[in-house]
């Protein structure tokens, strides 16, 4: 016979990959059922675990539980029902424990990028390369931000859209293909899945960025002035893109800010200014997005940091990419 005998809950253990991710765990018993409550801060494949000695040990994953549990369970206020003698004969005694463990289901490693102010637009280590919509030069301020340390992932797409546009095939390879719109339609199903508000950077932000921040040592190129050591492009590449982060990073920790893939930007495409500017982000309207850091295709003079591109929102090709930022 299955028999619920009256218990104390002895004391949860919350374990995650972030101890921060999992909060304000509680617990009651409601008849033949154990409800846990939980607070989760971004979304994760969620277990639980019962330990009859007081947490020394616990058994496997419980399997007759409902409610925000498993895969992909979003951030917010949570509920778990155990269908206690679904699973066990009897449950007693006064170490009883549970583990309520977060597993990333979805994870973009971020970059701090420290704010500050830098000089924007054609500069004097980028000698006779400039191009005129690289013209006038002007002072930027940028406030703190988080960039994505590397391109969105084919693996990363196909988890929010569950399809892959790419030409090249390959997990850790830059997703490709994507137009400024798709990457809009994938940004509010992440943000949607995560609690976070992930976007695209701005122009400003992106150069910032590929110039090393507060870090900047000058380079022409994101992170050097030999073009081969932190970049595929057209010289090297053998006309395919290559898996995130094998090249050396920028001065940041930011890698394949040049080459690779293009990336996205959030601005519409427009003339500089020459005045002063305090977290531009780019004209009202206009026809076409700007793209940033050149590709596997392209010529040098396309990689460096300061070097402007820009297609139609709706524009798909097997060289533009991006990668995300969010605020702190």
């Amino acid at each position: 016979m299955k028999i619920l005998v009256n218990f104390m809950l002895f004391f949860f253990l919350v374990t995650g990959i972030n101890a921060q991710n999992v909060t304000n765990v509680d617990s009651r018993q409601e008849g033949k059922q154990i409800i846990i409550t939980y607070t989760l801060d971004e979304s994760a494949d969620i277990s639980v675990y019962c330990s009859m000695d007081g947490g020394k040990t616990f058994g496997p994953a419980l399997q007759q539980v409902t409610g925000d549990i498993g895969k992909n369970v979003p951030a917010g206020n949570k509920t778990i029902v155990w269908d206690v003698l679904s699973e066990v004969d009897k449950l007693q005694g006064e170490n009883i424990a549970f583990k309520v463990k977060a597993s990333p289901s979805f994870t973009i490693e971020m970059v701090l990028v420290q704010g500050g102010t830098f000089t924007m637009g054609c500069t004097s280590e980028q000698g006779s390369d400039c191009d005129n919509d690289e013209k006038p030069s002007h002072r930027v301020t940028v406030s703190s931000f988080y960039m994505s340390k590397y391109e969105i992932t084919q693996k990363q797409w196909m988890e929010i859209m569950g399809s892959n546009p790419s030409y090249f095939k390959g997990d850790n390879l830059p997703v490709e293909n994507v137009s400024w719109n798709d990457v809009q339609e994938f940004i509010a199903k992440l943000n949607e899945k995560t609690g976070r508000q992930y976007r695209l950077p701005t122009e400003a932000e992106w150069e910032y960025a590929a110039r090393g921040g507060n870090k900047s040592k000058g380079y022409k190129y994101s992170g050097s002035n030999t073009l081969s050591n932190v970049a595929w492009y057209g010289d090297n590449s053998g006309n395919t893109t290559h898996p995130v982060g094998s090249k050396m990073p920028n001065e940041l920790g930011l890698y394949d800010m040049s080459g690779n893939v293009w990336e996205w930007c959030g601005d519409w495409d427009g003339a500089y200014g020459s005045s002063a500017q305090t977290n531009p982000t780019g004209p009202p309207s206009g026809s076409d997005r700007v793209d940033r850091g050149g590709s596997w295709h392209s010529y040098a003079r396309y990689c460096r940091v300061s070097n402007r591109g820009n297609g139609n929102p709706g524009y798909r090709y097997y060289g533009i990419g991006f990668r995300l930022v969010c605020l702190p």
